[in-house]
Order: C-alpha cells, then structure tokens, then sequence
C-alpha cells in the first residue's frame, strides 16, 4: 500500500506513527505542511520513510499560500499516486487534501483543531464540515473529540477512536528497589518537586503555572518548579520568575544553582522519562487537550497529576485516586492543589501505583496502533 502521510510538521506524534508504520511493508511519503523554528522531535525518521519536499519550504503556512500550495499538492499526489492519504490538523493538512479531492482520504484531528480552530469564526467552521464531509474516515483519540467530529456533521459511523498511546516500556517507573525509599526520603525532607513538560505557548495554560507557583513559593520554599521545553512565551516567563527572586538573571547565572525554578530545556525522548521518575507531582494547566500524550507519560511513569479540569482531562484523572484536576485558568486553585498535594504527600506512592494501572489497558500504543491499520484496511476495501 502507498501511503501518503500529511502532517503539519514534525512532532513526536508524527514520530511515533511513522516509525511504526516504517515496519509494515508500506510505502510511506511524509509531506510536512511547516518547518516550525523550534524543534519538536530530535528523532531521525526511519530511512524507510520517503520524505517528499514542498518546492518552497516555510516556517507557517498562511491562508495566502493556500492556491500555490494546493496546485503543488496536487502535482505531489499526481506523482506519488496514493492509496489513501492520511492528513490532519483538520484545517490545515486535511484541508488542503480535501481542496485538492485527494481520495481516499482519512482525516485526523489532532485535538486543538475540533477543540479550538473550529469554533474560530464561520470560515473556521465551514472548513472543518468540508473537511469532515469530503473525509472517508475520521481518526480521533477521545470521545470528546469523537462528540465534536459529530456536532460538524460527521457520521458516527466514520469515526475510529482510540488514545494515539504511548511506549508502555519506555516510560515506566523506575525498575529497582529504590523508587520508594527515595520518594520516602523527599517526603522526610520535605522536599518536592513539580514538573511541567508542555510547550511554552498561550494553549497550554503556563502564565497559570507560573502564577501559581509564585502564590505557593511564598509559603512553601521547598517546593521546586522544573519547567521542561521552551516557546514563545519563554521571555515573559522567564522575567516573571526574576521578577519575584525565583531565578536568576542573566548576569547571575552563577546563582542558577540556588534557583527554586529549573529550566532544563529540551529534553530527548531517550531521558524523558527519567524527568518523570525524578518529580513528585506532574502539573499540566492546557486549556485545551484530547488525549494529552505527556499526561499519558507521566501516568505510565507512575507519577500521580495534577491537570486542568477539561474533558480530555477527566477521560484520565480520577481526583483522589492518580491524581487531582482544578478550576481551567484559574491559579489560584492551581496553587491551593498544589499544596493539597504537597500536605497529602504520603499518599503519592500509593496514586502512583494508581496512576500507572490507569494507562496499562488504555494507553498501549503497540495495541493502539493496531487500530489505525485496520482503518486504513477499511477504507482502502471500500474505494
């Protein structure tokens, strides 16, 4: 089967699908929409993926390339001659693929494009109903996302669902005898660490983190903000946490040691999850999730969470038992979780037991994937 695979540009989800499609025996061609100035996955692609190149590459595509675009697209599909193509965000990549009536055509949302884009005003509504119209397949990975597909005119019938899961082996506690003993000792301690992984952009809610931190700083100095990644908004944040003495400027980078807030940067996918076995509590203030792949991780590295309570959240978290939610954009319930948290200590090594038995039988992106194969067997029988 020729697969022609059309993504926005070049994540660990894009990865992760790839990589396993690289073994099936499929010939598969990648075609990234934007070449984006960060760098979301360092990870090299299998040599088996064919990467197919725009004439002009671009950092965001914009509404004004769209005729440009649309003839080359068509000229790329002429030449590869697909047997079904795999597209999304919905109104960006998937769109495209519509407009130039590549078929079949299986669409799938990434989460923010049902989630946000589509409730942007009508054009953004328009395109995604002619989008989901002109797909012969929708891939969606919760049942909120599932639910809005629908509400845009989808056919449930035409929906596959299923979480896009995660490397159950690859983050996993710590396997020796030492995870509890050194969780006991930072409880002795009272020392406690909270981690952060999503992007440094206004979706993900980290003006809320900070905000909250600096409100829980002031009355517990052992707790610890570690703040992986990087983003737009990394200036602003950065100058917050100076502003109020939590991290050393620029010229004082000599203090960064004493720093109660830690910017470790990027973070491979090989040391990822010893980021997650190294914290207490995973913090996540996303104002706008489906299936949050890094709430997957920190669950499956038995690390108990603390997340915004929207839809795609409550799929995952049960409060009490692997984890908290608290009021979306709201820091000051951030905060006071936050110290909830921290008070009920004692209990995190049980949540965390929790945490990892709530993703065994779900979140299995080996079993996942499984499920995208047999969509792709379903639609290309059909046409």
């Amino acid at each position: 089967m020729r697969i022609l695979f059309f993504s926005r540009d070049y994540t660990p989800h894009d990865h992760r699908i790839l990589s396993s499609l690289a073994k099936t025996g499929h010939r598969v061609y990648y075609l990234r929409l934007e070449e984006s100035e960060y760098v979301f996955e360092d990870r090299l692609l299998p040599q088996e993926i064919e990467v197919v190149q725009w004439n002009n590459s671009r950092r965001s595509a914009r509404w004004v390339d769209g005729p440009g675009m649309l003839v080359e697209l068509k000229s790329i599909a002429k030449k590869i001659n697909p047997d079904l193509v795999q597209a999304g965000p919905l109104q960006r990549s998937a769109l495209l693929a519509a407009l130039a009536g590549l078929r079949p055509l299986i669409s799938m949302s990434w989460g923010y494009d049902l989630l946000q884009d589509a409730g942007r005003n009508a054009i953004w509504r328009q395109a995604t109903r002619f989008v989901l119209s002109h797909s012969d397949l929708m891939i969606g990975d919760c049942e909120t996302i599932r639910r809005l597909a629908i509400s845009y005119g989808m056919p449930d019938k035409r929906i596959v669902t299923f979480p896009w899961g995660i490397d159950l082996d690859h983050f996993s506690p710590r396997v020796n005898s030492t995870t509890a003993s050194a969780a006991d000792n930072r409880v002795r301690e009272g020392t406690f660490t909270l981690l952060s992984t999503r992007s440094w952009e206004p979706i993900y809610g980290v003006d809320t983190i900070v905000q909250a931190y600096i409100q829980v700083s002031q009355t517990q100095p052992g707790i610890r903000l570690v703040m992986l990644g990087n983003g737009s908004l990394a200036t602003d944040l950065k100058q917050r946490f100076f502003d109020v003495g939590l991290f050393p400027s620029a010229a004082n980078l000599d203090s960064a040691k004493d720093a109660r807030v830690i910017f470790p940067g990027q973070v491979g996918f090989s040391n990822l999850p010893e980021s997650y076995r190294s914290s207490d509590l995973y913090i996540s203030a996303s104002h706008s999730d489906g299936t949050s792949i890094s709430l997957l991780e920190a669950l499956a590295c038995g690390l108990p969470v603390l997340v915004s309570d929207i839809p795609g959240n409550r799929e995952w978290v049960v409060p009490g038992v692997n984890g908290w939610l608290f009021t979306d954009g709201n820091p000051s319930a951030l905060a006071s979780a936050i110290l909830e948290a921290f008070n009920d200590r004692n209990r995190l090594i049980e949540m965390g037991e929790n945490a990892r038995k709530s993703v065994e039988g779900r979140a299995d992106w080996k079993a996942n994937f499984q499920k995208l194969l047999q969509a792709y067997e379903l639609v290309v029988n059909e046409n």
